[in-house]
């Protein structure tokens, strides 16, 4: 599986094309066309961003929200499930470890106090 493969998992039902989803790739240093490397956090990461840049788009373009409308959900809640699915990325983010701060063991070391 390819970084844009994993990226079309996170983000199914938004339609995009592939040049933008290539720059939205870019824009989280990740080529659509490299494996896909579940086992680097750093790689998880990057995808997670590219997602949650994408739905900050959606949520930022009012016209587009009336395009991903359902029979059954309103505009504005689809904007509320939208948001609370962005506030999701971003505590999922910032949880997941650097892969230059993670030993072998799991164990992690960061600077408290820097000069």
């Amino acid at each position: 599986m390819n970084n844009q493969e994993r990226l079309l998992m996170e983000i199914k039902g938004i339609d995009l094309t592939p040049s933008e989803i290539e720059v939205y790739l870019q824009e989280n240093n990740l080529v659509a066309t490299e494996e896909y490397n579940p086992s680097s956090n750093t790689n998880k990461r990057n995808i997670l961003k590219t997602a949650l840049a994408i739905l900050e788009s959606v949520a930022n373009q009012p016209e587009l929200m009336r395009n991903y409308k359902m029979d059954d959900i309103t505009v504005s809640q689809f904007h509320e499930n939208l948001q609370n699915r962005i506030d999701q990325l971003e505590i999922k983010i910032r949880q997941i470890p650097d892969d230059s701060m993670t030993y072998q063991d799991g164990a992690q070391f960061f600077y408290m106090f820097a000069d």
